[in-house]
């Protein structure tokens, strides 16, 4: 059995016993500043087009809105926002015969956080 075991030092070694094995590496960045204030990750998280999605659910929507309003296709539009849904960061309610969606605050939270 291989493993990879990170460290705060500077080298890079390997580690035996019987038959297992370990290579043991530097961990970059250990000194980064944690609070660097970088921006427009959201889509690098959960993807371009699901990303837009949320971004356009700050006001009650349907999916055939969303779908219009992104010119993604209808079925695309569904899953991301089933995804979105079990993620938690949307909720729905049926209004006559529509679903209309909206961002939670963790939603909310999301998209102010990934904003460019």
């Amino acid at each position: 059995m291989l493993r990879f075991v990170p460290n705060s030092g500077d080298g890079t070694w390997v580690g035996w016993h019987e038959s297992r094995y370990a290579v043991y590496y530097p961990v970059a960045g250990r000194l980064a500043d944690t609070d660097a204030g970088t921006t427009g990750g959201l889509p690098a998280l959960v993807g371009c087009n699901r990303a837009a999605v949320l971004a356009l659910l700050d006001v009650p929507r349907s999916t055939s809105q969303v779908a219009a309003l992104t010119g993604q296709a209808l079925g695309s539009v569904g899953r991301h926002l089933r995804v979105l849904l079990e993620s938690g960061v949307v909720v729905r309610r049926r209004s006559g015969r529509e679903v209309l969606y909206w961002r939670t605050p963790l939603g909310d939270a999301l998209v102010a956080s990934g904003a460019s």
